[in-house]
């Protein structure tokens, strides 16, 4: 095995382990069909909606025909809910492509919203703190352009 596939081995394994849903399934956060827009980017539909599905698109949260703060992101609608709209909480977008440090979205998920303005708790609220490879898959998407792939 060369050594790109093993390291795509070793973050997959990392990235499944930590964001299951826990029904089974395997989602590979880097995007093999080059669809990341950088050389092997990390794809939307393989490796960041199934963070928002595990973790945020949950009853009460952000799913639902009242979901919070009006962002639903459930499957099918969770990128037209955050790329290019602005932040309800803060003069940010809530993502902004290729700006991971000017997305609102990171600074909820890392607990640093009140550095940009920003309010409320970090997300997701009241339930397990995103792991840092997550944030690194959800990063690394918005440095790659926050394609809809």
């Amino acid at each position: 095995m060369n050594s790109w596939l093993i390291r795509s081995v070793a973050v997959t394994a990392a990235v499944v382990g930590l964001a299951c849903a826990g029904d089974g399934s395997v989602t590979d956060p880097v995007d093999d069909n080059n669809n990341g827009g950088g050389g092997g980017g990390t794809g939307f539909a393989a490796a960041v909606q199934p963070i928002l599905t595990a973790s945020c698109a949950v009853s009460g949260c952000h799913a639902g025909a009242s979901p919070a703060q009006g962002m639903n992101l459930s499957s099918g609608q969770a990128y037209a809910n955050i790329v290019n709209v602005p932040s309800i909480e803060s003069s940010l977008m809530r993502v902004k492509p290729s700006e991971p440090d000017s997305s609102y979205l990171v600074h909820k998920i890392q607990g640093t919203q009140g550095t940009v303005g920003g309010s409320g708790g970090q997300m997701p609220l009241g339930r397990t703190a995103l792991s840092q490879a997550q944030i690194d898959v959800i990063r690394q998407w918005i440095t790659d352009g926050a394609p809809n792939n």
